[in-house]
């Protein structure tokens, strides 16, 4: 029988790497999830071979019939569209329900750390954002492992790293500042950052749901490569032809950009900085590169994307 991995998000970053990697491979079918199966990336999923189907993460319903027989599902949510945490919990809710309904045999649930567990609602080290998290965007996701859990769904929790991708379209790019110089912005001091490319999370995925019950149940946690803001700024140089600057603003200064969600993702700068030996620890670019031998490097990764980074 064919094996169906149900494919949340197919459209997006994580979920678009997983259904190329499983339309490349002979193990299992595709099932892309998405909203909206007329749209341009999901008619080119169509047409490349995958089974795309309706599904809403905010309609119970819709999820619990897109995951009916198959095999495995690749769950994540998308924070950065509402900035809800609750949302994404009642979504991850919906997810584990459907995929205990379904009897799916594996799923990967593409988590990050809940980071009140190292640092207390009250402790004035790192501000309250919501009063209820430190860090929304990871806090929600790192509590709703345990509904996996009480749904009894064989679950692989997969912790990601830093997207390089980030670097083209979340505004984190390089910029030109007044005195003509380049730099990229990171408030990590000589701190490391665990980074891997969005398309090297799918790819990973895909091997995790092929070895199956190894992982099952377990935290694995992947990464391309840790590197400190000089080094991202050196291979920048490298890879762009302009001299790039690591600019290692303060935590207080991030907080004040002009980005989206600009004090959650200091918040986030910051634990990584205040814990980087369990945060790193936790990403292990060795065995991702035994899960995925052609993972890339952040230079190879900009060898192919230079073109897509704009100084902004």
């Amino acid at each position: 029988m064919e094996k169906v991995i149900a494919v949340v998000g197919a459209t997006g970053a994580q979920g678009g790497g997983l259904v190329r990697a499983i339309l490349r491979g002979t193990d299992f079918v595709a099932r892309a999830l998405t909203r909206d199966p007329s749209a341009p990336k999901a008619r080119r999923l169509a047409e490349a071979g995958a089974e795309v189907v309706a599904a809403n993460l905010d309609d119970p319903v819709s999820v619990r019939r897109a995951f009916s027989g198959a095999f495995g599902a690749f769950c994540v949510t998308n924070y950065w569209e509402h900035h809800s945490p609750e949302r994404e919990l009642a979504q991850a809710a919906a997810m584990a329900a459907a995929a205990r309904h379904a009897d799916v045999q594996h799923l990967v649930w593409s988590t990050l750390e809940d980071t009140r567990r190292w640092m207390r609602l009250d402790d004035s080290r790192m501000p309250t954002i919501k009063g209820k998290y430190k860090v929304p965007h990871f806090d929600g996701k790192g509590e709703a492992n345990q509904l996996f859990v009480e749904a009894g769904v064989p679950t692989t929790f997969l912790l990601t790293s830093f997207y390089w991708d980030n670097l083209i379209d979340f505004g984190m790019g390089p910029r030109r500042e007044a005195d003509g110089r380049v730099s990229v912005t990171l408030p990590m001091g000589d701190k490391t950052l665990p980074g891997i490319a969005v398309d090297d999370i799918g790819r990973s995925a895909y091997a995790i749901f092929t070895r199956g019950a190894e992982f099952r149940g377990k935290t694995i946690g992947i990464a391309g490569e840790h590197l400190t803001g000089a080094e991202m700024a050196e291979q920048l140089t490298l890879a762009l032809g302009e001299d790039v600057h690591y600019h290692a603003v303060s935590l207080d200064a991030y907080r004040n950009l002009a980005i989206p969600g600009a004090a959650d993702l200091a918040n986030m700068f910051q634990f990584k900085c205040d814990f980087q030996d369990e945060f790193c620890a936790a990403r292990d670019v060795a065995l991702t590169r035994q899960l995925n031998p052609a993972l890339r490097t952040f230079a190879q990764w900009l060898a192919q994307n230079k073109a897509r980074i704009t100084i902004g």
